[in-house]
């Protein structure tokens, strides 16, 4: 039986045996945590001390991993003591807690008084697919268990406004993803972050730029295949960043990343020869950085950033981020 994207995804992802319960995202897909979990961790460990400072150093100060897959993330942090002592970690995750995690381990989003990260969560927040058929009216996609696609119901109520508000179809054949269901999940958990920040992370896209043809794809075994929604793939797709929270920051990953202390400079060469060990130490790095920072690659990813009353607004300074004089400095070597 054929129904939407949106109800297909939920099923094979989440259902009775879907893909997140069954398997651990890092053995099918690597993220910027995978990639550099110290320097990645790092970045974060830095904007939560600037959180920490600008709510003045509450008691307890929490970091909120949504998302958190196996917990790598909130196991690579390292803070300060003066931070550590007041410290609580929770990570977000609809799978099983990994064995020797020590942190909270929960499905639903805790009240935060602190910093609440997702990183590539949304992406996997299902949504519909649509399509404008040839007699130009805006289609809901429905898939069959086999990954078979035929053209459903007119898109109707509050998804025909975010299709028409966000990503207007023109001509016959082209197809969107409506994001409206990314948006309240965003909210909703934003939403629980009663003091601080909430920031989200991930592929995504804005509206002077959208994919032609969409995004819906899915991973196995780290390599991209068809999106069938069978349970045995991740199903995945890019983000409508600009439609999550409307007037909201939004940053590049390199910007950030940058401005949070994470660099792909080269060490000294003469390190090579008074430290040959440090010298090694210090190309992993770069090489872990660079891959962070690739404007190609992770560097492109964005990170959209939600203070959660006017004071914090104040108080949390998300500005500048010179990607243009970093990119400039560094050579571009990334």
């Amino acid at each position: 039986m054929a129904v939407s994207w949106r109800a297909a995804a939920q099923e094979a992802l989440y259902g009775p045996g879907g893909f997140y319960l069954a398997n651990r995202p890092a053995a099918h897909f690597r993220t910027s945590v995978h990639a550099a979990p110290g320097l990645f961790a790092e970045a974060i460990g830095e904007l939560l001390s600037r959180v920490d400072h600008a709510l003045g150093r509450p008691d307890p100060l929490d970091l909120v991993d949504v998302g958190a897959g196996g917990g790598e993330l909130l196991s690579a942090l390292s803070v300060p003591s003066g931070i550590g002592r007041r410290l609580r970690l929770t990570a977000v995750e609809r799978g099983p807690r990994p064995e020797g995690v020590g942190f909270r381990w929960t499905a639903e989003v805790p009240e935060v008084t602190g910093l609440l990260v997702a990183n590539e969560w949304l992406d996997n927040v299902p949504l519909d697919v649509v399509c404008r058929d040839a007699a130009g009216v805006d289609r809901v996609v429905l898939v069959s268990p086999s990954g078979a696609e035929s053209l459903g119901p007119a898109v109707a109520g509050p998804d025909a406004a975010w299709l028409e508000r966000w990503w207007p179809l023109r001509e016959p054949g082209e197809r969107a993803e409506i994001g409206l269901a990314r948006d309240v999940a965003w909210a909703a958990a934003a939403r629980r972050v009663r003091r601080g920040l909430a920031v989200a992370v991930d592929y995504g896209h804005v509206s002077d730029a959208r994919p032609a043809g969409g995004t819906l794809t899915g991973y196995r075994d780290g390599r991209q295949v068809p999106p069938v929604p069978d349970g045995t793939c991740d199903l995945t797709a890019h983000v409508a960043m600009d439609s999550l929270a409307p007037g909201a920051a939004l940053r590049r990953q390199r910007d950030v990343l940058r401005a949070l202390g994470i660099s792909a400079g080269l060490p000294p060469r003469e390190q090579a020869s008074t430290d040959p060990a440090g010298y090694l130490r210090a190309l992993s790095s770069t090489s872990r950085a660079a891959e962070l920072l690739d404007p190609d690659g992770l560097g492109a990813f964005w990170w959209l950033f939600q203070p959660q009353n006017a004071e914090d607004s104040q108080l949390l300074d998300l500005e500048p981020f010179e990607g243009d004089a970093a990119d400039r400095a560094e050579g571009r070597r990334v």
